[in-house]
């Protein structure tokens, strides 16, 4: 009756467990809930033709949508190459908003090719910018007599700014009308000068990685008239489109050095309340005292809000205005992450590299990795934007560098994504997708940095595994609203008033935590709130604005919270106080870990001072944090203690559980701390639902339920009397090992087809003396006749090894994929008396590749970086170990009985 067949059909899913116990229905699979992933177009060397083969290869294994960016081109391609937003790039735009529209799927796009945005539109007095000085000391009775204005060195135009003498006890005398005037000089007549010439200069940074009809200089972030001239050649563009793009992608910040616009002395006067030149000399000097790092503070805050309220927020404003969405990478920016991520309608989170994982099996080797940087608490500045602004989707770039290149497995992406999922995000996108046509030989087109999932890659085969997966989690996980409960205040100043080697320019960025994160104290309690099992989203001072307070509850655009944190942190902005202590006077619930000592800046610094003193004097300190919780009725999830993670969301009252299990050992329980009647199952990595076995007691729930190290459910309390119960089962036996012979044969793949062979024994073929098998990339297939002389409600199936993921039939009926740890089944197909298995493993396309490298064919035909390893070296793979393929078991089987 639990046929795989029948519910793979049904469900379009495929996973690991086969157990169809399914009467309810998962929730309908959007696209939007689908994996979408980065497409890059190289050269903009795109067809029809291939437009339509990439799309509905990605379509067919289960893509949901393409986030177009055009990038540098492939030699030998220059004929094919399409100048980026010409007619011709129109008509290709045009098609693949055609093309994916029959295919429901869906199209965003980068502002731009390479990134960061900018181009040829961008000109000199709207490029990036930064501040340059020229230094003079001038004795006491000499003089300057020499005109001074704008400047041009190596071809670089600077404009002056400014002429400012600093000279003892902060004598400061502007000397810009003095000296930037013909015939006109100035005396140092009562004592020493320091005198600095300042100008305004280009940065000169052009666009990485562009494509053709892309380079030129990157755009100045902080001018709203910048981006409005950038965005002119877009509106003549999209104005001859016929379809529709979803959302305008912005990437990274990654527009170095940029510490100045036209404007940002009279935009600091205003924002800060006093002329910014009297200080320059502490700024320019590098000075390390509380007056110059409360100068330099104001200077960043007000890059941060320029950038903000100069670029991101009309960017929003213009791509909304045009019926589109805006997904928004706000890290590396040189300003608050909260406010800048909540400035789009998707924001969007990045992993790099490759974490750590306790799970048994879990494959992680140096030669292969490079370190991550997905901490769970920079994850969470993203989804926290989203959740306090009231956006339902969070994105990522997704397994960036996850491997070195063709090393990558579908095993180890999952608890990466897994990570993502438990942090907040809900819309996942690949890194990524090149574009590649069908006639370019293997292995076609490539980014320079790794995943690249397409149909070229080996792994390609079940890669549907991992999107369904994917899908199926998100399908939950975009549901109802975030149910965190508690606000962790991020005290930004602290970092803002930091030395941070005398920079003006600072980036949050994900690759430097240790500069500005893991070493303070909203850090330590973010991770014990995580520890301990509590649910917080980050908040910022300008949330911290839009409170109010309804029934004691704290309420936001996005949500409803019971208690909000303030770390210990040394400075606070009167004005956020001043908010708190009024909010406790409205009942609400602000726990203080410590009491600010000062606050931000160096406007009226003393007078501030002695009001925060006052706001300060009565404030009560908590020595206990979680009793401080427990006190506002906040509660924790106590699964935690076993080393289970989860994230829960709001259903109309009743909650979505997701739980993962990243440790080395099972668990057999799941304790919820909420108080439900009924608790179903769903495994998003086959299928299967089904009511669950509890039991209640107070307020918690304990739901039965094995989780195996790697495994991850969906539990969802309340009624539902069309969920069949949840197959529960023990083992009546050992397990047996399948010792019979196996005929190994060969599918797709390449270089070459091996010969099939006879096994005596379950071996890798890369293990088998046969030179085409060690250079082979593709689908082995293992098969096997064994006779069993019992039956049992269920049999579990255990591939042990498998090198890398697996198709399965058993007597002649397809299983499902086996993609990810634990290799396993559970199924009810085997039969007493004789029984055939068949096993297609397919592998990584690394000994391919190494293959190709040795034979001295060259592929790496790409301009700009061309292709580099994860150390961003040449990539040679001539130098890489035999990578292990195939099936080395032992596979065994396990009788079970039916509780």
């Amino acid at each position: 009756m639990y046929k795989k067949v029948y519910l793979a059909i049904i469900l379009g899913l495929i996973g690991a467990f086969v157990s169809a116990q399914n009467n309810a229905k998962w929730p309908e699979i959007t696209k939007t809930q689908k994996t979408w992933t980065r497409w890059w177009w190289m050269g903009n060397a795109v067809d029809s033709i291939g437009i339509k083969y990439n799309l509905e290869a990605l379509h067919k294994a289960g893509i949901g949508g393409v986030e177009i960016t055009p990038i540098y081109g492939v030699k030998g391609e220059e004929d094919n190459f399409i100048e980026y937003l010409s007619p011709r790039w129109i008509q290709m735009l045009d098609y693949t908003l055609e093309v994916a529209d029959s295919l429901h799927m869906g199209v965003d796009m980068t502002l731009g090719t390479g990134w960061p945005y900018g181009g040829k539109q961008v000109e000199v007095s709207h490029a990036a910018k930064k501040i340059v000085s020229a230094k003079k000391q001038l004795s006491k009775g000499a003089s300057l007599h020499q005109f001074i204005g704008d400047s041009v060195v190596k071809g670089t135009t600077l404009k002056l700014k400014g002429i400012y003498a600093y000279g003892a006890n902060n004598v400061f005398v502007d000397l810009t009308e003095k000296l930037s005037y013909k015939n006109k000089k100035w005396e140092a007549k009562d004592q020493e000068y320091t005198v600095y010439i300042i100008y305004q200069a280009p940065t000169g940074q052009q666009v990485k990685r562009a494509a053709p009809g892309g380079k030129g200089y990157t755009l100045d972030h902080y001018s709203k008239a910048a981006l409005e001239d950038y965005v002119k050649p877009f509106d003549k563009a999209f104005s001859e489109t016929k379809g529709k793009v979803r959302a305008i992608f912005n990437d990274s910040y990654e527009v170095y050095g940029t510490d100045f616009t036209s404007r940002f002395f009279e935009e600091f006067e205003e924002r800060r309340g006093y002329s910014l030149k009297p200080y320059l000399d502490k700024l320019l000097e590098k000075k390390d005292d509380e007056i110059s790092n409360r100068i330099r503070s104001d200077y960043r805050e007000t890059l941060s809000d320029l950038l903000l309220e100069e670029f991101d927020e009309p960017w929003t404003a213009w791509a909304n205005k045009k019926g589109f969405k805006t997904k928004l990478q706000a890290h590396g920016s040189p300003g608050n992450l909260i406010d800048l991520y909540a400035s789009a309608d998707i924001p969007e989170c990045e992993t790099f590299g490759s974490m750590p994982y306790d799970i048994p099996g879990f494959r992680r080797e140096a030669e292969n990795i490079r370190q991550g940087d997905a901490d769970p608490a920079m994850l969470k500045f993203s989804s926290s934007a989203a959740h306090i602004s009231g956006k339902k989707l969070v994105s990522s770039e997704t397994f960036t560098w996850l491997r070195d290149h063709f090393k990558t497995a579908l095993s180890q992406c999952k608890p990466e994504a897994e990570d993502l999922l438990l942090n907040g995000i809900n819309h996942i996108f690949l890194h990524g997708s090149t574009y590649s046509p069908p006639r370019a030989a293997w292995p076609g087109w490539k980014f320079y940095a790794s995943v690249n999932f397409n149909y070229n890659n080996s792994i390609w085969e079940d890669a549907s595994g991992l999107f369904s997966y994917i899908s199926n989690c998100q399908s939950f996980l975009q549901l109802g609203k975030p149910d965190n409960e508690v606000l962790l205040y991020y005290p930004i100043y602290d970092s803002w008033d930091s030395y941070l080697k005398g920079d003006l320019f600072f980036q949050f960025k994900i690759h430097s935590l240790d500069e500005w994160l893991t070493n303070t104290n909203f850090y330590k309690t973010n991770k014990e709130l995580t520890e301990k099992g509590y649910a917080a989203d980050y908040v910022s001072d300008r949330f911290i604005e839009q409170i109010e307070v309804k029934e004691g509850k704290i309420v936001l655009p996005g949500g409803v919270y019971k208690a909000l944190i303030v770390p210990d942190c040394k400075l606070m902005p009167l004005k956020t106080l001043q908010k708190l202590r009024n909010l406790q006077k409205q009942g609400a619930h602000i726990i203080f870990q410590g009491v600010p000592k000062s606050i931000p800046g160096y406007y009226g610094v003393e007078e501030q001072e002695q009001k925060l003193k006052t706001l300060t004097k009565d404030i009560n300190i908590e020595n206990s944090l979680f009793d401080a919780l427990t006190n506002s009725n906040v509660r924790n999830e106590n699964l935690v203690e076993t080393g289970l993670k989860y994230i829960r969301r709001d259903l109309e009252g009743e909650k979505i559980y997701y739980v993962v299990n990243h440790t080395a050992e099972a668990k057999d329980e799941v304790l919820l701390n909420f108080s439900t009647e009924q608790v179903t199952i769903y495994n998003p990595l086959n299928g299967d639902v089904g009511k669950a076995k509890i039991t209640s007691e107070a307020d918690k729930t304990n739901v039965k339920l094995k989780i195996a190290p790697g495994e991850a459910y969906i539990l969802k309390t309340g009624l539902d009397t069309a969920v069949a119960p949840w197959v529960y089962t023990n083992p009546i036996a050992e397990k047996e090992v399948i010792k019979t012979p196996w005929k190994l044969s060969f599918k797709q793949g390449g270089p070459e087809i091996p010969s099939a062979k006879k096994l005596s024994e379950l071996t890798f073929w890369t293990e088998i003396d046969d030179a085409k098998a060690t250079a082979f990339s593709g689908s082995g297939i293992y098969e096997t006749t064994f006779e069993l002389d019992k039956t049992a409600d269920y049999w579990e199936l255990d591939l042990g090894q498998v090198r890398e993921s697996a198709k399965v039939w058993i007597n002649n009926e397809y299983v499902g994929i086996v993609w990810a740890i634990p290799f396993k089944i559970k199924t009810n197909l085997f039969k007493k008396g004789v029984n055939t298995l068949k096993i297609q493993v397919t592998n990584l396309p690394a000994n391919r590749i190494k293959n190709l490298e040795e034979s001295g064919k060259e592929w790496k035909l790409f301009y700009e970086i061309n292709m580099v390893d994860k150390d961003y070296k040449k990539f040679d793979a001539t130098k890489w170990k035999v990578t292990p393929s195939g099936l080395m078991g032992p596979v065994t089987i396990t009788p079970l009985i039916q509780q």
